[in-house]
């Protein structure tokens, strides 16, 4: 990346240009300079999922802003970065106003940093919840709820598992599930030989991210990320929860403890979930 103490200047009336694989090392490049976790394999794996926009200057990168669809109604965003040296020209709105325009029709739903609130709301965005970053080596195995039914997850639920996660994010989230149960481990919650309610964990930014977990109750819940974290004692854990979910309290005890925050913000109506179905931990803050 350009030296960020030698300021790029963006060009008047410079376009956003669509993101490909070749970008990706530039766009790594980016996330680091902001001491974000991503991995190359992390870019890769969501800029695969969806679509991206990008600023370039002096022939460099130096701005980002992705989108994911999710059915015909909703999206998501997210990646949304300009470099340091490039900042205060109107490149983050360019890209912002890129990625509106591709994903029009649909409600958007982002969870902002502190630095990118203002923007979001110029736009019309508007906050609706908070999003806890909760991170930490895991240095004992929580305790497990044998009063839980919890299995691994068979291709036989792939249908159910499907139906669950729409109930509980209301959004028809398909292919980001495709994706990551062939890269994570995967379990259930099954009862009396129905799904409701599943776990995600999978290698990811420092280490291994918990999530997506959509569940019935808070108990369930709880089970999913005690079990999908004891398998990763003595190494970096990270989950994304809503401060709606309410297992804040619960996640300090087990060695989980908030480090940071994002603002969940929707420009439109933002998806609702079915009685009886809540996300309570996203797969990640960019793709929801």
């Amino acid at each position: 990346m350009a030296n960020p103490t030698h300021r790029v200047a963006f060009p008047a009336q410079g376009a956003a240009v669509q993101l490909d694989e070749r970008h990706l090392p530039q766009a790594l490049a980016l996330s680091q300079a902001l001491n974000w976790p991503y991995r190359g394999e992390d870019w890769a794996f969501a800029l695969a999922l969806g679509r991206g926009f990008g600023a370039e200057a002096d022939g460099r990168l130096v701005g980002t802003a992705l989108w994911w669809p999710y059915g015909d109604d909703y999206a998501t965003a997210g990646m949304i970065i300009v470099a340091s040296n490039a900042q205060r020209q109107g490149i983050g709105a360019r890209l912002m106003d890129a990625l509106l325009a591709d994903a029009s029709g649909r409600a958007i739903i982002l969870n902002s940093t502190v630095e990118g609130e203002a923007l979001y709301r110029r736009l019309g965005f508007e906050p609706h919840d908070v999003v806890q970053q909760r991170q930490a080596v895991m240095s004992t195995a929580p305790a497990l709820d044998p009063d839980v039914p919890l299995r691994a997850a068979q291709p036989t639920d792939r249908a159910a598992l499907e139906v669950f996660d729409r109930a509980a994010s209301g959004m028809d989230r398909r292919d980001l599930l495709d994706a990551i149960f062939r890269i994570a481990d995967v379990l259930v919650v099954g009862r009396e030989g129905r799904v409701t309610g599943y776990g995600c964990v999978r290698r990811w930014g420092r280490g291994f991210v918990i999530g997506p977990v959509a569940a019935r109750s808070a108990t369930d819940a709880k089970a999913l990320i005690a079990a999908l974290a004891a398998r990763h004692v003595g190494r970096f854990v990270r989950i994304d929860v809503k401060d709606s979910g309410g297992l804040g309290p619960w996640l300090d005890t087990i060695g989980l403890p908030q480090t940071d925050r994002a603002v969940a913000m929707s420009l439109g109506v933002p998806p609702k979930a079915d009685p009886g179905a809540t996300l309570f931990a996203l797969s990640n803050q960019s793709l929801g």
